[in-house]
C-alpha cells in the first residue's frame, strides 16, 4: 500500500518557510488585469525571430484592414471569418 504524501507530493528537502525573499501573490495583479498570450503554430513561428517581427507584421496587416476598409474596396463583412458573416445570400437560377 502506497503512503500519502501530506505536502502535496512535494519533496521534503523543499522547505518553503525557511526561503527568504518571496512574495505571495506578486503578479497577481497584473494576471487579473488579463493576459494576451498567443500560441503560433510552428511553421508560422519559423517565420519570425522574435516578437517585434510578429508585433510588425501584423500593424500592417492592421493597417491594410483599416485602409481597404476606410476606401470603401471592400465591405467591413468581407473581411469577416465566413461562420460571422450575416445578411442574405443572393439566390442562384
Amino acid at each position: 500500500m502506497k503512503k500519502t504524501n501530506s505536502n502535496n507530493g512535494l519533496r521534503t528537502e523543499y522547505d518553503f518557510a525557511s526561503m527568504k525573499g518571496g512574495v505571495r501573490g506578486k503578479h497577481a495583479k497584473r494576471y487579473r488585469e488579463g493576459t494576451n498570450i498567443v500560441l503560433l503554430e510552428p511553421d508560422i513561428a519559423e517565420a519570425f525571430p522574435n516578437d517585434e517581427a510578429v508585433n510588425q507584421a501584423l500593424r500592417g496587416v492592421l493597417n491594410t484592414t483599416r485602409a481597404v476598409r476606410g476606401t470603401g474596396g471592400l465591405a467591413d463583412k468581407s473581411l469577416q471569418p465566413a461562420g460571422q458573416r450575416r445578411g442574405r445570400r443572393s439566390k442562384r437560377a
